[in-house]
């Protein structure tokens, strides 16, 4: 009976479906936002084609005009996963989330006085070049390049999916064609233009998002009646909820892990990524882009707080008959762009203003991510050979436009996997916060603690006289052991069912009479699915995999701190003198000084020998393993194969 049921409904929607799709008037807005998207990057690769350097294509000379690169900033980062995602997140899951916005703040003030003035001053190209300079190791350096690397493809594949989930919603179109296109579009325009038309074309997306989802979010507000009418029908569907000061770390969200989750989102976000830093590397002082430091944050409040009331709006429209129990959606992540057709359709021009909204966001990151890899992969892993080091500012231009059209590939094929994860605000920042976790312990360790970090080179020596086998290895792989964990915990979390949590009640009792019985039958079905799934989580075990993903990158963090500097704290402190030039946090230094001189006095205090210095405990080591290896007794391999050969002798 349920089957009939559906089936009656399916053939009832698919009816009804046509009346949502895109008009003329829609389609010439979006298609102009397109044209105009590669006009820009046509224009800027013209009148830059005579005195376009790889600087210039990279991070834009570093002049580039402080209130383009503002908005480029914010229209990198905040993409169509955010105008599709944290509505979903609010409609489904309450407004919980929201307060990540609130640890946005310490984590802003902490890139601007941390974070950005070693990265600037140093006027690297790639951020991990930081990590080479830091570390004296290229190997940690091309591991931390590689895990950025990852990170972005996964981050552009994901974009790219969400915007076709609103193109499909509204149009005929595929999946597939829908991500083809705009890979094709992308690569185009980031291939030819370089950063420059990147910014100036997020100048457009970026304002564009802000429109098209303003003008969705205030006729609708106008059709229900005002924001107290949203507000009050959101607080009798239990959507509003700010201070759940449940200490459990399982929990998925409450006010400790989305406070958070939002401070090393903005470490994560603008503080070790590529895109970010090259908008800052393309502005002329260090004053000016701790400026867009702020300017991100504000405009990340702005953006974000239309997103999440976005989802309120879509929560009081369909209230009491939700679409996807419905089944007049497929997926959640299609619940505003279905209000838009389905409420709006009939204003002319509307759905292509927001749908372009939708693109402009995921055309802004792309483009960003786009360009951030190729520089990654030139300046980290190729610029360094023979070959590449040796061509001409023009060959090695087109070396990075070439990169650069590879991603536009890549993303679309990476787009297909992603989509069948579940809901997209979820998926990426567990899969985001699980690689940059480590990373950002990786950069923080070298930013603020001077004395637990050796020179690899000089650990690697020490290491080999006094512990063989695997101390060394231990020691370094700090980064892979946060990586490894982390990774094991988001994939242990999707593969048990932590992917798809049980979402807040949802009503079909307001849908039309004619379809009352059809939906009696799903609602049924559906609601006590939720329940029976929220009920089973509830009385499970809890384990590693059930640890909030807000707490991804703290504890990824956490991991690659303890392990890469108390270890190597332990062996043996830095001397002051091998952490200067500028790779470590002035302050941090000053005390690591003070600290180092009331260390060498206990020392002296100790013992009469001389042995201020690593290297002289290294030269003491060397002459004790000689020491040994007269005596028959080596401790390296090498000295053992010697004594055995000269003892056949």
């Amino acid at each position: 009976m349920a089957t009939v049921a559906a089936i009656s409904l399916e053939e009832s929607l698919m009816e009804d479906l046509d009346a949502y799709k895109f008009k003329t008037a829609d389609w010439v807005v979006f298609v102009l936002m397109l044209v105009v998207s590669v006009l820009i990057g046509v224009v800027s690769a013209l009148r830059d084609r005579k005195k376009a350097t790889i600087q210039d294509y990279l991070i834009g000379g570093g002049n580039m005009p402080p209130l383009a690169v503002a908005l480029s900033l914010m229209g990198g980062w905040i993409s169509a996963i955010s105008i599709l995602g944290n509505p979903t997140e609010i409609y489904f899951y309450g407004t919980q989330l929201s307060i990540a916005l609130i640890g946005c703040i310490p984590g802003a003030m902490w890139v601007n006085k941390l974070m950005l003035p070693i990265f600037y001053n140093l006027k690297i190209v790639s951020l991990s070049e930081y990590l080479e300079l830091r570390y004296h190791s290229t190997v940690v350096r091309k591991v931390g390049s590689f895990v950025s690397l990852l990170n972005l493809f996964l981050y552009m594949g994901m974009c790219l999916y969400a915007p076709s989930l609103a193109l499909s919603t509204v149009t005929s179109l595929s999946t597939f064609a829908s991500m083809a296109i705009m890979g094709a579009i992308v690569t185009f325009y980031i291939t030819i233009g370089g950063v420059k038309a990147v910014v100036y074309t997020d100048v457009l997306q970026t304002l564009l998002m802000f429109g098209g989802v303003l003008a969705v979010v205030v006729m609708c507000c106008i059709e229900l009646g005002g924001i107290g009418e949203v507000w009050a029908i959101a607080e009798r569907g239990d959507r509003l909820e700010f201070f759940n000061m449940n200490p459990s770390i399982y929990e998925r969200h409450t006010f400790l892990s989305t406070l958070c989750m939002g401070f090393f989102l903005v470490i994560n976000s603008i503080g070790i990524s590529q895109s970010s830093y090259q908008r800052f590397a393309s502005v002329s002082t260090l004053k000016t882009a701790r400026g867009l430091v702020y300017f991100f944050l504000a405009g990340l409040w702005c953006l974000w707080i239309l997103f999440f009331f976005s989802g309120l709006v879509a929560y009081a429209t369909y209230s009491t008959c939700d679409p996807l129990t419905s089944g007049k959606i497929n997926k959640p992540d299609q619940i505003l762009p279905f209000l838009v057709t389905d409420k709006l359709g009939h204003i002319p021009a509307l759905s292509g203003l927001f749908v372009a909204a939708v693109y402009g966001g995921v055309l802004s990151t792309l483009s960003s991510c786009g360009n951030s890899a190729a520089c990654m992969v030139w300046e980290d892993f190729l610029k360094p050979l023979p070959f590449f080091s040796k061509l001409s500012d023009k060959s090695a231009t087109l070396v990075v436009k070439i990169l650069s059209s590879f991603t536009g590939v890549l993303s679309v094929v990476l787009g297909l996997v992603m989509g069948s994860l579940g809901n997209i605000f979820h998926v990426l920042f567990s899969i985001s916060s699980c690689l940059n976790g480590p990373l950002s312990g990786l950069f923080l360790t070298g930013i603020l603690l001077p004395g637990g970090m050796l020179r690899f080179s000089k650990l690697k020596n020490l290491l080999v006289h006094e512990f063989p086998h695997d101390a060394l290895r231990k020691v370094q792989e700090g980064l892979l052991a946060a990586l490894t964990f982390n990774v094991w915990m988001v994939v242990g979390n999707f593969v048990t069912g932590g992917g798809s949590p049980a979402r807040l009640p949802l009503s079909v009792a307001g849908c039309a009479s004619s379809m009352n019985a059809t939906l009696d039958v799903l609602a049924s079905t559906t609601l006590d699915s939720t329940t029976l799934d929220s009920t089973t989580v509830d009385q499970t075990e809890k384990s590693l995999y059930n640890i909030s993903y807000c707490f991804n990158s703290l504890i990824g963090i956490g991991i690659a701190m303890l392990v890469s500097n108390v270890a190597m704290l332990a062996l043996s402190p830095n001397n002051p003198k091998e952490v200067k030039g500028g790779v470590v946090n002035p302050t941090c230094e000053r005390l690591y000084e003070w600290a180092w001189q009331r260390y060498q006095v206990g020392r002296k205090g100790r013992t009469n020998q001389d042995t201020t210095s690593p290297e002289s405990y290294v030269e003491a080591m060397k002459m004790l393993n000689q020491v040994k290896a007269d005596a028959g007794t080596p401790d390296n391999p090498s000295d053992s194969r010697q004594g055995r050969s000269l003892g056949r002798q």
